[in-house]
């Protein structure tokens, strides 16, 4: 008989950045509100489930990398909205919008080496293009 039992499991990280998505979801698309705080519940439980089994003693770095995926899930999530709204785009803010992505995907393998989980190898998404007139998002430069 075939071994049933998951094999590919949601990091920590995957869990921290589906509950800011879903924070999002439930602000800025009210229709669904309950449905997203139904699974933000959801997401709070598995978090929670994984902090008690590894005695986790949560970091600043820890609680910064997850700020950092906050704030760029929001960043992304306002340029894809005006881009699927028709929205007058320049390059340079769809270059930079996916450049944000590098940095989210960069802060949750912080958070996955800190918990000893596997990261994500593939996060340059433009991410040598961060300099940018809009906005300073090179915030890995100077912290330790």
């Amino acid at each position: 008989m075939e071994n049933s039992s998951r094999k590919f499991l949601p990091t920590f990280s995957d869990l921290v950045d589906r509950l800011s998505i879903c924070v999002l979801k439930s602000i800025f698309i009210p229709k669904n509100k309950e449905e997203y705080l139904n699974e933000i519940n959801l997401i709070k439980h598995d978090i929670d489930l994984i902090a008690k089994e590894q005695k986790l003693e949560f970091s600043s770095d820890l609680i910064w990398a997850t700020m950092i995926v906050m704030l760029s899930n929001r960043y992304i999530w306002e340029n894809e909205s005006n881009a699927r709204d028709g929205g007058d785009q320049d390059l340079n803010l769809l270059k930079l919008t996916h450049s944000i992505n590098g940095v989210r995907n960069r802060a949750k393998n912080l958070i996955s080496e800190q918990l000893g989980e596997r990261v994500d190898l593939k996060t340059d998404c433009l991410a040598a293009e961060l300099n940018s007139e809009f906005e300073n998002w090179n915030i890995f430069e100077g912290t330790k």
